[in-house]
């Protein structure tokens, strides 16, 4: 099983793996870069929300970054909840999130923003690609409240 270096919800270091997490309905988002304007967004949506989230799920964000790089994320935008850095893009490509991408005619390989409920068993409950940051979090939040 891959473990995964993190940062828990109060900025401490921890390695984790998703087995950590069975027994939980879990929110696992992929975003591309930590600091850019659309993740930050994302990050803050969710933070904002996070307690309506967290009564009934586990919040988890993942990216490429490092843990320097999630740990000044995090404190600059005070996130409360864990952070994933997935620099080999184990957990993207068990997800398919790593994907090839295109700015400018030009091609390279990124996470292609995405959201996944897990259900406690760890099993894909539902999935959203291609997210649109603008109502994501809502659109999330409702799906847990149906």
């Amino acid at each position: 099983m891959s473990k995964y270096l993190g940062l828990d919800k109060n900025g401490q270091e921890q390695e984790y793996t998703l087995a950590d997490f069975k027994g939980t309905r879990t929110v696992l988002y992929f975003y591309p870069k930590d600091n850019t304007s659309g993740c930050t967004q994302e990050a803050c949506d969710f933070r904002d929300n996070v307690n309506r989230l967290t009564t009934k799920v586990l919040l988890i964000g993942v990216s490429p970054d490092s843990i320097k790089s999630h740990k000044s994320f995090q404190e600059k935008h005070n996130l409360n909840f864990i952070l994933l850095s997935d620099p080999e893009h184990k957990l993207a490509e068990e997800y398919k999130v790593w994907k090839e991408k295109s700015m400018y005619g030009r091609k390279y390989m990124g996470i292609e923003r995405s959201t996944f409920v897990l259900a406690p068993d760890g099993s894909v409950e539902k999935e959203w690609r291609k997210v649109k940051v603008k109502g994501h979090v809502d659109e999330v939040l409702k799906y847990l409240e149906a």
